[in-house]
């Protein structure tokens, strides 16, 4: 007897995509249409995925692709939908999908307005915590101790200092109706939230942690491991707001996160008191989340 598919068995994104070996955003991507299906129009700002697809004419995306400025997603889907909903075709989807650097930093005023104006589409952030197109540079996601060109190790020891910006309460503030977070690791996830953020009107936003073994300095090989390993170090977590409820929707047992960082070469040069640092904020942030979830339980 065959095992019972747990995602979508048609292929959205043919084989030959120009990204790296074991890019997180690559599997991203591939599931987000699976949920989505045909009756979709993605918009794409300056990222790896304006390049990833091909040389035009060529595209290994099977639906129709809008390329924008790096500053403008959240308005190039505002117009998208609104011309769809003067033509009647209410019923096709409206993504963006845009990467950290052109979200939580280059883009955040348009997609603020897209928010305050309640448009009805998907805004997705596939999070690889730096500018990865354009040479491995900080971006507003990028954690406190992370290698990058523009944080470098050296004697004057440069890396990040600011903590990651977070998108999600950044959005929650906006009151829009579905926020989630994701992580490759997980597609089953991906697959159940993006299929709900569609499901309901308004603006969506979803965060989707996807490594860049690039830009991360490390093996290709954990790709899907390593996502699974940031969710049991609280370096990610899982959860979604909606309509201002929280919920956390995978609780891993605890690991050390020095587990997780010396994986990545970004981060091998962080002393043992940074990171016992880093940990500690990472963990009083995972208990925020869960006090969150249960405040909100009692309300309901």
């Amino acid at each position: 007897m065959m095992a019972k598919l747990t995602i979508p068995e048609e292929e959205l994104m043919s084989p030959g995509h120009m990204g790296c070996l074991g890019c997180g955003a690559t599997q991203a991507m591939r599931y987000v249409l699976k949920a989505a299906g045909r009756r979709t129009i993605l918009s794409i700002p300056a990222c790896c995925w304006a390049v990833m697809p091909g040389v035009w004419p060529n595209t290994c995306l099977q639906v129709p692709e809008l390329y924008t400025p790096f500053e403008t997603t959240g308005a190039s889907i505002s117009g998208i939908r609104a011309a769809l909903d003067a033509l009647g075709q209410e019923d096709i989807n409206v993504i963006g999908f845009a990467g950290d650097g052109g979200t939580a930093d280059i883009g955040i005023q348009a997609l603020s307005g897209t928010a305050d104006r309640q448009d009805n589409v998907l805004y997705i952030m596939y999070d690889n915590e730096a500018y990865m197109n354009t040479g491995i540079q900080r971006s507003g996601s990028t954690p406190i101790g992370t290698w990058t060109t523009t944080t470098p190790v050296g004697s004057t020891q440069e890396w990040e200092k600011s903590p990651k910006k977070n998108m999600t309460a950044i959005m929650a503030a906006h009151g829009i109706p579905y926020i989630a977070t994701a992580t490759t690791g997980y597609p089953e996830d991906i697959i159940k939230k993006v299929t709900k953020a569609l499901s309901i009107k308004g603006t969506k936003f979803m965060q989707i942690f996807s490594p860049c073994p690039t830009g991360w300095k490390m093996d290709p090989a954990l790709t899907v491991s390593i996502t699974k390993e940031a969710l049991s170090s609280r370096a990610f977590n899982l959860f979604e707001i909606e309509n201002g409820a929280y919920k956390v929707t995978m609780k891993p047992k605890k690991t050390p996160l020095k587990g997780y960082l010396m994986k990545q070469g970004r981060f091998r040069h962080m002393p043992d008191d940074l990171i016992a640092e880093v940990e500690a904020d990472l963990d009083s942030a995972y208990e925020n989340l869960l006090h969150l979830e249960e405040c909100t339980r009692k309300k309901a």
